[in-house]
Protein backbone atom coordinates (compact mmCIF):
# COMPACT_ATOMS: atom_id res chain seq x y z
CA UNK A 1 0.00 0.00 0.00
CA UNK A 2 3.04 2.07 0.88
CA UNK A 3 4.59 1.63 -2.52
CA UNK A 4 0.84 2.66 -4.13
CA UNK A 5 1.03 5.88 -2.47
CA UNK A 6 4.30 6.86 -3.23
CA UNK A 7 3.88 6.51 -7.05
CA UNK A 8 0.35 8.60 -6.09
CA UNK A 9 2.45 11.22 -5.09
CA UNK A 10 5.17 11.15 -7.41
CA UNK A 11 2.33 11.31 -10.18
CA UNK A 12 0.85 13.93 -8.65
CA UNK A 13 4.36 16.01 -8.36
CA UNK A 14 4.75 15.24 -12.25
CA UNK A 15 1.35 16.95 -13.06
CA UNK A 16 1.57 19.95 -10.57
CA UNK A 17 4.89 20.49 -12.58
CA UNK A 18 3.85 19.64 -15.84
CA UNK A 19 0.99 22.65 -15.08
CA UNK A 20 3.16 24.64 -13.42
CA UNK A 21 5.63 24.97 -16.53
CA UNK A 22 2.84 24.93 -19.36
CA UNK A 23 3.02 28.07 -20.00
CA UNK A 24 6.93 28.30 -20.23
CA UNK A 25 6.59 25.16 -22.55
CA UNK A 26 4.18 27.07 -24.92
CA UNK A 27 6.22 30.01 -24.86
CA UNK A 28 9.64 28.15 -26.28
CA UNK A 29 7.05 26.01 -28.87
CA UNK A 30 5.75 29.22 -30.17
CA UNK A 31 9.18 31.04 -30.45
CA UNK A 32 10.66 28.41 -32.51
CA UNK A 33 7.01 28.34 -34.69
CA UNK A 34 4.68 30.91 -36.90
CA UNK A 35 1.81 32.18 -35.23
CA UNK A 36 -0.63 29.94 -36.54
CA UNK A 37 1.35 26.63 -36.22
CA UNK A 38 1.68 27.46 -32.55
CA UNK A 39 -1.63 28.17 -31.88
CA UNK A 40 -3.18 25.28 -33.85
CA UNK A 41 -0.24 23.25 -32.32
CA UNK A 42 0.69 21.37 -35.72
CA UNK A 43 3.65 19.30 -34.52
CA UNK A 44 4.78 18.83 -38.04
CA UNK A 45 5.54 22.01 -38.76
CA UNK A 46 9.01 23.20 -39.29
CA UNK A 47 11.08 24.91 -36.81
CA UNK A 48 12.39 28.50 -37.58
CA UNK A 49 14.38 31.55 -36.11
CA UNK A 50 12.99 33.82 -38.05
CA UNK A 51 10.58 35.37 -34.87
CA UNK A 52 14.46 35.96 -32.64
CA UNK A 53 15.67 37.83 -35.55
CA UNK A 54 12.36 40.07 -35.59
CA UNK A 55 12.18 40.35 -32.07
CA UNK A 56 15.48 41.25 -31.77
CA UNK A 57 15.43 43.56 -34.35
CA UNK A 58 12.78 45.29 -32.64
CA UNK A 59 14.10 46.98 -29.68
CA UNK A 60 17.38 47.39 -27.98
CA UNK A 61 17.47 44.38 -26.22
CA UNK A 62 21.43 44.38 -25.25
CA UNK A 63 20.85 47.82 -23.57
CA UNK A 64 17.92 46.28 -21.73
CA UNK A 65 20.12 43.13 -20.64
CA UNK A 66 22.87 45.40 -19.34
CA UNK A 67 20.48 47.64 -17.54
CA UNK A 68 18.78 44.79 -15.74
CA UNK A 69 22.55 43.01 -14.83
CA UNK A 70 23.63 46.58 -13.57
CA UNK A 71 20.45 46.64 -11.43
CA UNK A 72 20.77 43.40 -9.85
CA UNK A 73 24.53 44.25 -9.20
CA UNK A 74 23.79 46.91 -7.47
CA UNK A 75 20.74 46.02 -5.70
CA UNK A 76 22.75 42.96 -4.67
CA UNK A 77 25.86 44.82 -3.60
CA UNK A 78 23.49 47.48 -1.30
CA UNK A 79 21.82 44.41 0.58
CA UNK A 80 25.29 42.62 1.07
CA UNK A 81 26.59 45.55 3.23
CA UNK A 82 23.27 46.45 4.49
CA UNK A 83 22.07 43.11 5.63
CA UNK A 84 25.79 41.86 6.65
CA UNK A 85 26.34 45.10 9.42
CA UNK A 86 22.43 44.97 10.34
CA UNK A 87 22.23 41.24 10.85
CA UNK A 88 26.08 40.89 12.69
CA UNK A 89 24.31 43.80 14.63
CA UNK A 90 21.01 42.34 15.98
CA UNK A 91 23.06 38.69 16.51
CA UNK A 92 25.97 39.65 18.27
CA UNK A 93 25.94 43.37 19.34
CA UNK A 94 23.54 44.70 22.47
CA UNK A 95 22.09 48.08 22.46
CA UNK A 96 18.88 49.42 23.61
CA UNK A 97 15.55 49.05 22.14
CA UNK A 98 17.53 45.93 19.94
CA UNK A 99 14.37 43.57 20.27
CA UNK A 100 11.69 46.46 19.15
CA UNK A 101 14.15 47.85 16.59
CA UNK A 102 14.00 43.86 15.03
CA UNK A 103 10.49 43.38 15.25
CA UNK A 104 9.95 46.82 13.30
CA UNK A 105 12.71 45.42 11.03
CA UNK A 106 10.77 42.41 10.70
CA UNK A 107 7.08 44.18 10.00
CA UNK A 108 8.61 44.71 6.38
CA UNK A 109 8.03 41.50 5.63
CA UNK A 110 4.51 42.29 6.02
CA UNK A 111 4.08 45.51 3.98
CA UNK A 112 3.99 44.91 0.17
CA UNK A 113 6.17 46.79 -2.00
CA UNK A 114 3.47 48.25 -3.75
CA UNK A 115 1.71 50.16 -1.12
CA UNK A 116 5.00 52.21 -0.73
CA UNK A 117 5.19 53.08 -4.31
CA UNK A 118 4.02 56.52 -4.18
CA UNK A 119 6.82 57.39 -0.71
CA UNK A 120 9.59 55.53 -2.36
CA UNK A 121 8.76 57.88 -5.59
CA UNK A 122 8.82 61.02 -3.69
CA UNK A 123 11.76 60.17 -2.02
CA UNK A 124 13.80 58.87 -5.58
CA UNK A 125 12.54 62.56 -6.75
CA UNK A 126 13.94 64.51 -3.72
CA UNK A 127 17.55 62.77 -4.54
CA UNK A 128 17.50 63.52 -7.92
CA UNK A 129 17.74 59.49 -8.44
CA UNK A 130 14.21 59.51 -10.86
CA UNK A 131 15.27 57.72 -14.11
CA UNK A 132 18.54 55.97 -13.02
CA UNK A 133 19.66 52.71 -12.39
CA UNK A 134 20.53 53.34 -8.60
CA UNK A 135 16.83 54.97 -8.30
CA UNK A 136 15.76 51.90 -9.41
CA UNK A 137 17.71 49.78 -6.62
CA UNK A 138 17.55 51.47 -3.81
CA UNK A 139 14.66 51.11 -1.95
CA UNK A 140 15.20 47.42 -2.14
CA UNK A 141 18.59 47.95 -0.93
CA UNK A 142 17.45 47.20 3.42
CA UNK A 143 15.69 44.35 2.82
CA UNK A 144 14.25 42.72 5.92
CA UNK A 145 14.17 39.33 4.63
CA UNK A 146 18.00 39.36 4.32
CA UNK A 147 18.31 40.95 7.63
CA UNK A 148 16.44 38.20 9.54
CA UNK A 149 18.61 35.54 7.30
CA UNK A 150 22.19 36.78 8.18
CA UNK A 151 20.86 37.71 11.52
CA UNK A 152 19.88 33.68 11.87
CA UNK A 153 23.15 32.88 10.20
CA UNK A 154 25.31 34.59 12.36
CA UNK A 155 23.59 33.13 15.78
CA UNK A 156 24.58 30.05 14.76
CA UNK A 157 28.08 30.69 14.85
CA UNK A 158 29.91 29.25 17.91
CA UNK A 159 30.52 32.29 20.21
CA UNK A 160 34.21 30.65 20.93
CA UNK A 161 35.58 31.41 17.64
CA UNK A 162 34.55 35.08 18.09
CA UNK A 163 35.82 35.52 21.59
CA UNK A 164 39.39 34.01 19.95
CA UNK A 165 39.38 36.19 16.95
CA UNK A 166 39.19 39.44 19.59
CA UNK A 167 41.82 37.66 21.77
CA UNK A 168 44.22 37.84 18.42
CA UNK A 169 43.28 41.50 18.31
CA UNK A 170 41.03 41.95 16.03
CA UNK A 171 38.15 44.56 16.50
CA UNK A 172 34.62 44.43 15.27
CA UNK A 173 34.83 44.50 11.83
CA UNK A 174 37.32 42.28 11.72
CA UNK A 175 35.76 39.70 13.38
CA UNK A 176 33.01 40.24 10.81
CA UNK A 177 35.23 40.17 7.79
CA UNK A 178 37.06 36.90 9.20
CA UNK A 179 34.91 34.76 11.28
CA UNK A 180 31.18 35.70 10.37
CA UNK A 181 31.15 36.29 6.93
CA UNK A 182 33.26 33.39 5.25
CA UNK A 183 31.45 30.67 7.55
CA UNK A 184 27.96 32.23 5.84
CA UNK A 185 28.62 31.77 2.24
CA UNK A 186 25.97 29.10 1.55
CA UNK A 187 23.82 31.53 3.14
CA UNK A 188 25.18 34.63 1.24
CA UNK A 189 24.64 32.00 -2.22
CA UNK A 190 21.48 31.40 -1.31
CA UNK A 191 20.12 35.25 -0.18
CA UNK A 192 21.84 36.09 -3.88
CA UNK A 193 19.58 33.62 -5.67
CA UNK A 194 16.65 34.95 -4.28
CA UNK A 195 17.80 38.36 -4.56
CA UNK A 196 18.55 38.03 -8.90
CA UNK A 197 15.61 36.22 -10.02
CA UNK A 198 13.32 38.51 -8.11
CA UNK A 199 14.68 41.76 -9.03
CA UNK A 200 15.69 40.73 -12.35
CA UNK A 201 11.66 39.94 -12.87
CA UNK A 202 10.63 42.83 -11.08
CA UNK A 203 8.49 45.09 -12.96
CA UNK A 204 5.67 47.55 -11.35
CA UNK A 205 8.41 49.65 -9.79
CA UNK A 206 11.01 49.81 -12.60
CA UNK A 207 7.91 50.24 -14.77
CA UNK A 208 6.77 53.56 -13.13
CA UNK A 209 10.41 55.23 -12.23
CA UNK A 210 12.07 54.66 -15.59
CA UNK A 211 11.40 56.81 -18.72
CA UNK A 212 13.88 56.03 -21.48
CA UNK A 213 15.57 52.94 -22.93
CA UNK A 214 18.70 53.85 -21.29
CA UNK A 215 17.59 52.85 -17.96
CA UNK A 216 14.71 50.27 -18.27
CA UNK A 217 15.00 46.71 -17.08
CA UNK A 218 14.48 43.70 -19.45
CA UNK A 219 10.55 43.89 -18.18
CA UNK A 220 9.64 47.12 -18.90
CA UNK A 221 11.16 46.43 -22.17
CA UNK A 222 9.13 43.75 -23.10
CA UNK A 223 5.88 44.85 -22.03
CA UNK A 224 6.46 47.78 -24.23
CA UNK A 225 7.37 45.50 -27.04
CA UNK A 226 4.83 43.77 -26.21
CA UNK A 227 2.54 46.20 -26.75
CA UNK A 228 -1.20 45.94 -28.58
CA UNK A 229 -0.29 49.18 -30.28
CA UNK A 230 2.95 47.52 -31.46
CA UNK A 231 0.99 44.78 -32.65
CA UNK A 232 0.48 41.52 -31.08
CA UNK A 233 2.47 38.90 -32.72
CA UNK A 234 2.67 35.42 -30.61
CA UNK A 235 5.42 33.83 -31.45
CA UNK A 236 7.37 36.99 -31.98
CA UNK A 237 6.37 37.98 -28.19
CA UNK A 238 7.10 34.51 -27.13
CA UNK A 239 10.38 34.74 -28.83
CA UNK A 240 11.25 37.75 -26.72
CA UNK A 241 10.07 36.15 -23.38
CA UNK A 242 12.47 33.27 -24.28
CA UNK A 243 15.47 35.52 -24.77
CA UNK A 244 14.46 37.76 -21.57
CA UNK A 245 14.53 34.65 -19.22
CA UNK A 246 16.89 32.62 -20.86
CA UNK A 247 20.01 33.83 -18.51
CA UNK A 248 18.23 32.72 -15.55
CA UNK A 249 17.13 29.44 -16.82
CA UNK A 250 20.29 28.76 -18.21
CA UNK A 251 22.10 29.42 -14.93
CA UNK A 252 19.82 27.21 -13.12
CA UNK A 253 20.10 24.25 -15.62
CA UNK A 254 23.59 24.79 -15.59
CA UNK A 255 23.87 25.13 -11.72
CA UNK A 256 20.61 23.37 -9.71
CA UNK A 257 22.97 21.06 -7.69
CA UNK A 258 24.51 24.46 -6.47
CA UNK A 259 21.18 25.81 -5.84
CA UNK A 260 19.22 23.57 -4.14
CA UNK A 261 22.35 22.66 -1.31
CA UNK A 262 23.03 26.20 -1.00
CA UNK A 263 18.77 26.82 -0.01
CA UNK A 264 19.84 23.53 2.35
CA UNK A 265 22.82 24.67 4.02
CA UNK A 266 20.85 27.94 4.45
CA UNK A 267 18.73 26.76 5.97
CA UNK A 268 15.45 27.66 3.47
CA UNK A 269 12.55 26.09 3.29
Amino acid sequence: MSGVSRHIEAAGAILLALIWISPLLFAFWAAFHSTSDAVNFNVTAPWTLDNFRTAWDGAPWMRYFLNTFLLVTVVLIGQFILTTLAGFAFAKLEFPGKNLVFILVLMQLFILPEVLIVENYAMVSRLGLFDTILGVGMPYMASAFGIFLMRQSFKSVPIELHEAARIEGCGLLGILWRVYVPLAKPTYLAYALVSVSTHWNNFLWPLIVTNSPETRPLTVGLSIFGAPENGVDISVISAATMMSVAPLLIAFLLFQRQFVQAFLRAGIK
